[in-house]
């Protein structure tokens, strides 16, 4: 198929390099790395398990452990007032009792469960198309 010159774009500027990503925004909390036993948020290196909203500082998630889990835990996520909380339960996926979780599906609250290095992918994304996501990160163990 013969190359064909699109009306919008001047002559000079077709050898351009074309930018596929978006530019990371600068004044929202980006997971920029995790690992075992630690997550940075834009490039501050946090320990212990956490809360990341795009806006505010990180947080420290007072809940003790997954087994632990409490419903007093999530009433305390609603506190922020998230649109979806991403729980990232450690090196591997686990899913708390359906009932912990029961006033963020009152409240109209998203729920996604997943090991946490996949919940800091996901919160990047959805952070960065402007949703007010919550992470609740436990660390790996």
């Amino acid at each position: 198929m013969p190359y064909r010159k699109h009306p919008e774009v001047p002559e000079g500027n077709r050898g351009d390099r074309l930018k596929l990503h978006a530019d990371a925004p600068t004044s929202l909390n980006t997971v920029t790395a995790y690992g075992s036993g630690f997550i940075e948020v834009n490039k501050s290196r946090h320990e212990g398990h956490l809360l990341l909203m795009p806006d505010g500082p990180v947080q420290r998630w007072q809940a003790a452990a997954f087994e632990s889990l409490s419903p007093a835990d999530f009433d305390a996520l609603l506190e922020l007032r998230p649109e979806i909380v991403l729980l990232g339960t450690g090196r591997r996926q686990r899913f708390p009792h359906p009932r912990l979780a029961g006033a963020l599906a009152r409240a109209g609250v998203g729920f996604e469960v997943m090991d946490t290095a996949a919940a800091c992918r996901t919160y990047n994304i959805l952070m960065s198309e402007g949703r007010r996501v919550l992470g609740a990160f436990f660390q790996e163990e």
